[in-house]
């Protein structure tokens, strides 16, 4: 497999696959609807810049769900999860991935982690898995 075909989220695939169906985890997290996909949204207003938008809004969703995993992460810690190690190597994975770390996700063309809606552990995680496959396979 050479470099180009590797992508760098699939550590991060293999543990949101291992806490998917995790029972101890019950928190609401800002989930963006990845079969909405929320990056298209307003497209019209940025067709001339149609490309550098879609990357950088598809990169500020993938923030978004990397920075709730910081919420799953103090849950665990409070719980005592059984997974807290898995969602600790999802952020800590995330965070090594990106060239700036992570802490802001604010663009004037994207929406903001918190305009998502709020959902259940499960969904964020099914939608996670989504944009997460979405972004390997450009």
């Amino acid at each position: 497999m050479t470099e180009a075909d590797h992508c760098k989220w699939e550590g991060v695939l293999e543990d949101l696959e291992s806490i998917k169906t995790s029972k101890d985890i019950d928190v609401s997290l800002y989930t963006a609807n990845a079969d909405e996909d929320p990056i298209f949204a307003d497209i019209q207003m940025y067709l001339n810049s149609k490309k550098r938008y879609l990357e950088e809004c598809q990169e500020l969703v993938i923030r978004c769900f990397f920075l709730e995993t910081q919420v799953i992460v103090q849950e665990c810690r409070i719980k005592n999860c059984s997974k807290t190690q898995d969602v600790w190597n999802i952020w800590k994975n995330g965070n090594e991935s990106f060239e700036k770390k992570l802490t802001s996700t604010k663009s004037e063309k994207c929406k903001e982690c918190e305009e998502y809606e709020e959902k259940n552990f499960t969904e964020f995680v099914q939608n996670f898995v989504k944009v997460i496959q979405r972004d390997c396979k450009h």
